[in-house]
């Protein structure tokens, strides 16, 4: 008989831009969410008392913002579909400081006409900053949304040091 999972555990970690909630199944992270936004899930109970992940997850956070580290350690859960978990998973490449495209991603995932199905996954992702889905840019450089809004969008890709205001360099066609 297959083992039930264990129950969800939370918590909150304060940041620069906010607190967020903090969602864990087992020693697996499943949520970071910034408090109080439209996609937050609503939780009811106590915040747990302990949590080694939780623990882990406010530390790394904190090591973040403070520019000393670029990549988080931590055991994540994908609960999505085949795609979205594609798309989330590919997520987890893109490199700190750097920025990709929606169709950019779809490509490298093997799905080059799913771009705008790459930002609705994009946009399901329920595991913020860790899963870096505010790395993801329009096609012509722009800001485009962001489940924690785009000045914290903005303000993580600057703390990165990726310009968010770059726009990627047109070239001319020939014979324009």
């Amino acid at each position: 008989m297959p083992q039930a999972a264990p129950p969800p555990l939370f918590g909150y970690a304060p940041t620069p831009l906010g607190r967020v909630l903090v969602i864990t199944r087992g020693d697996e992270l499943t949520g970071l969410h910034f408090d109080g936004h439209a996609r937050t899930p609503r939780i009811t109970g106590q915040p747990s008392a302990f949590s080694s992940v939780l623990t882990a997850v406010a530390t790394q956070l904190a090591e973040y913002f403070q520019r000393a580290r670029t990549r988080f350690e931590l055991p994540v859960r994908f609960d999505g579909t085949p795609f979205q978990v594609a798309v989330w998973s590919a997520l987890l490449e893109i490199p700190y400081g750097q920025t990709s495209t929606y169709a950019s991603l779809a490509a490298r995932i093997g799905r080059p006409r799913a771009a705008r199905a790459v930002g609705a996954a994009n946009g399901q992702n329920p595991i913020s900053i860790v899963v870096p889905c505010h790395r993801l840019i329009g096609a012509g450089g722009d800001l485009t949304g962001y489940g924690g809004g785009l000045e914290r969008k903005r303000s993580l890709l600057e703390l990165e040091g990726a310009d968010p205001d770059r726009r990627p360099v047109r070239r001319a066609r020939a014979g324009s």
